[in-house]
């Protein structure tokens, strides 16, 4: 048996909320009709293949990093760190991991190389992109009961023109990423 792992994230450019990273082993002959980038999915499509993942025998890990963290580190070391997390949270060891993009995680045991456009390259990569990004969107699902008003629901906590709006009108919550200074591209938005 091949024991690639697919690794993907989920919120990287987001104003508000954690980047979501997951790794995902296709095992067996898992085939799942239409794994595709979940950008290129409708989320419907993302959700019913969320759950044939988790019902299939893939091997799944997500890893998250927060907002407080991203603002520490910069968001291309936090997306590193929950890339890292992601595959040593995986419960079987990869021979491999494929990673989605042009730079890999430091200090990762397995041998793992970037594959830019892998999410719509590799099966494995597709999985962990559907898994991440069915995952982030679970969680704005909740930040949108949460904080009212910001609608997180709808854009996902990204940089819409609803969002900037809603920052002028309201504030920042304690999910939002300081170091973007939203206010700034609020007001020039």
């Amino acid at each position: 048996m091949d024991l690639v792992a697919g690794v993907d994230e989920a919120g990287r450019g987001a104003l508000v909320g954690p980047v979501v990273a997951a790794a995902v082993i296709l095992r067996g002959d898992t085939i799942l009709l239409g794994l595709d980038d979940s950008k290129k999915l409708s989320p419907r499509a993302r959700e019913r293949l969320f759950e044939e993942l988790k019902a299939s025998d893939a091997v799944i890990s997500v890893a998250m990093v927060g907002p407080k963290l991203i603002d520490d580190v910069n968001i291309l070391n936090a997306t590193m760190r929950s890339f890292s997390r992601a595959i040593g949270r995986l419960r079987i060891r990869p021979r491999e991991c494929m990673v989605d993009g042009n730079r890999v995680p430091c200090g990762v045991s397995v041998p793992t190389k970037a594959v830019i456009q892998g999410d719509s390259l590799h099966a494995c990569i597709s999985a962990a992109s559907i898994v991440a990004k069915v995952m982030r969107d679970r969680l704005m699902q909740r930040f949108d009961l949460r904080y009212p008003g910001y609608d997180f629901s709808r854009h996902k906590g990204y940089g819409t023109e609803a969002h900037y709006d809603a920052i002028l009108r309201l504030g920042l919550t304690p999910q939002h990423r300081r170091s973007f200074n939203l206010y700034k591209q609020a007001r020039l938005f």
